[in-house]
């Protein structure tokens, strides 16, 4: 498969949250990059496309929106225009 990210991810494996509409949901940060991430999650039925994501180790927070879903895996991509939080980027604790 062709891989079409315009930037490169880092492999993570963290726990996070996804928030929504007062809910969380419980999830693992699988890779990022300063774009986006994948995450897996119990059941991407209950996975809204607008929310937020907190790793659970540094409470870092970003707005997301997802882009696909494969199964148990979903791929976000970061909203640029939050400015309340620093960017998850390759490299940088998380």
């Amino acid at each position: 498969m062709e891989d079409r990210r315009k930037h490169p991810r880092v492999e993570i494996d963290e726990p996070a949250y996804i928030a929504a509409g007062g809910w969380s949901m419980r999830c693992r940060l699988l890779n990022v990059s300063s774009e986006g991430a994948a995450i897996e999650v119990p059941d991407p039925t209950f996975v809204p496309s607008h929310f937020q994501l907190m790793t659970e180790k540094d409470r870092v927070i970003r707005r997301c929106q997802v882009i696909w879903i494969k199964k148990n895996r979903v791929g976000v991509t970061f909203d640029q225009s939050s400015a309340e939080v620093d960017p998850i980027v390759p490299g940088s604790k998380l």
